[in-house]
């Protein structure tokens, strides 16, 4: 495939993101467009879409249009959210995004209590969390971090767009599972787990 005239570059950048099942990276779409450069045309298509009733986001490196955020409410759906997660696996999952890279060791010394192996699968699975090697300390356990997909979820673009405790409690966006979790999140910021007390995954 031959890289497309530079007028067409824009129109076919926004054509392959709206063909795309998932979000892409700029790599990926320069790639399936003959090797292009395409980070001016997906700027530019951004601009484009800014204060329309779709947006052209980047979370985590990966691009794709989203429903504008003031318009959402008029698209869900009154459904069960299949993904819903259990007290243990917010609290996991909030460790693992404010804390990462963390071994379970470490997510266990912030919630006081042991963590199900099942637990981290559940994350795992969801494409939320993902295993980011291993703890260079006796017994080399394994840390995990979060994900793209994590970020994509969450409409973040990056971990440094994470809320803080008091800005969640503000908005009222904390219900009394999530607020245990936000103790637990208060913990762990003050109390580091000490390598010698980690011990393999």
């Amino acid at each position: 495939m031959t890289t497309p005239p530079p007028d067409d570059l824009v129109r076919a950048v926004e054509a392959a993101l709206f063909a795309a099942g998932e979000p892409m990276s700029a790599e990926a779409i320069g790639a399936h467009l003959g090797g292009a450069d395409v980070r001016g045309a997906l700027l530019e298509l951004a601009r484009h879409y800014d204060g329309r009733g779709i947006h052209l986001v980047e979370r985590g490196g990966r691009w794709h249009f989203q429903t504008a955020p003031d318009l959402a409410h008029l698209l869900r759906r009154e459904k069960e959210d299949v993904r819903r997660l259990s007290r243990a696996a917010t609290e996991v999952l909030a460790i693992v995004a404010y804390h990462e890279p963390v071994s379970r060791a470490e997510i266990e010394s912030i919630r006081g209590v042991q963590t199900a192996k099942g637990t981290l699968d559940v994350l795992l699975e969801a494409g939320w969390v993902r295993i980011a090697g291993r703890r260079e300390v006796p017994g080399r356990p394994v840390i995990y971090a979060t994900t793209a997909d994590f970020l994509t979820h969450f409409g973040l673009e990056s971990r440094r767009d994470l809320p803080g405790i008091d800005e969640l409690r503000a908005a009222g966006l904390l219900d009394p599972v999530e607020d245990a979790l936000a103790s637990a999140m208060e913990a762990g910021d003050e109390q580091a787990a000490s390598p010698d007390e980690e011990s393999a995954d």
